[in-house]
């Protein structure tokens, strides 16, 4: 699993809610072969090259070409939680049986 993590500079909050996402991976028991945090310009124009970009809910619709391509796009209320994050894994994708 290719995970982006993209918020509005790249720096705090993407780095927060990167660390969230591991959390929540390694409880579930999914496997990252490669994660990164960036900013949104940056975010929007890779996003295509990984399966699953996690970013604020405010910023969801920046990702709808990559969305078009396949690529997963879950939206984040509390970047902190890997609570919130584990709930979206499972009720969004099909990675948890």
């Amino acid at each position: 699993m290719n995970i982006l993590v993209s918020c509005a500079n790249g720096s705090g909050t993407s780095l927060m809610m990167m660390k969230s996402v591991q959390k929540a991976f390694k409880q579930l028991n999914i496997p990252i072969s490669k994660i990164e945090h960036t900013s949104l310009a940056e975010g929007k124009s890779n996003a295509r090259s990984y399966d699953m970009v996690f970013t604020p809910m405010n910023f969801v619709d920046m990702f709808d070409e990559a969305k078009a391509k396949g690529v997963m796009i879950i939206g984040v209320k509390n970047v902190m939680s890997d609570k919130e994050i584990m709930q979206h894994v499972r009720e969004e994708t099909d990675l948890v049986k």
